[in-house]
């Protein structure tokens, strides 16, 4: 019995689901966590979806394809998806080797993340406006 910290926690806030990946997955790992997302999405009728990779050092040809799938299903679900938290030397890896996100929104942290979704939603960030 595994009885240490998750290797991925999803939680809902609204109709937007966080998943924040908190620890490097296999394979095997990445396909279940891709699943896992993809149902809650309909169970919680998730409008959108965040993925924190963070916590991440390395991201794979694997990884990055199966990010990109877990997307495109959640649009055809419905919501729209945004991968935050990329690190430097991992986004550097990535652009060398010649991998990148397809159309996937990318954002900085989680608080541009949710800015994002924001934004392409049309919803109100409760940030002030420049100029007012």
């Amino acid at each position: 019995m595994n009885t240490g910290p998750a290797l991925v926690s999803i939680l809902r806030q609204g109709d937007t689901l966080v998943a924040s990946v908190n620890t490097a997955l296999d394979d095997s790992e990445m396909l279940r966590f891709q699943a896992d997302l993809v149902r809650q999405i309909g169970e919680h009728r998730a409008r959108g979806v965040i993925i924190d990779v963070a916590a991440l050092d390395v991201l794979d040809s694997f990884g990055s394809r199966t990010l990109r799938a877990i997307a495109e299903m959640a649009r055809l679900r419905g919501a729209t998806t945004v991968v935050v938290g990329i690190q430097p030397d991992v986004a550097y890896a990535m652009v060398r080797l010649g991998m990148d996100m397809g159309s996937i929104a990318t954002a900085l942290d989680l608080e541009e993340g949710l800015a994002h979704l924001a934004r392409v939603r049309h919803l109100p960030t409760g940030r002030p406006r420049a100029g007012r």
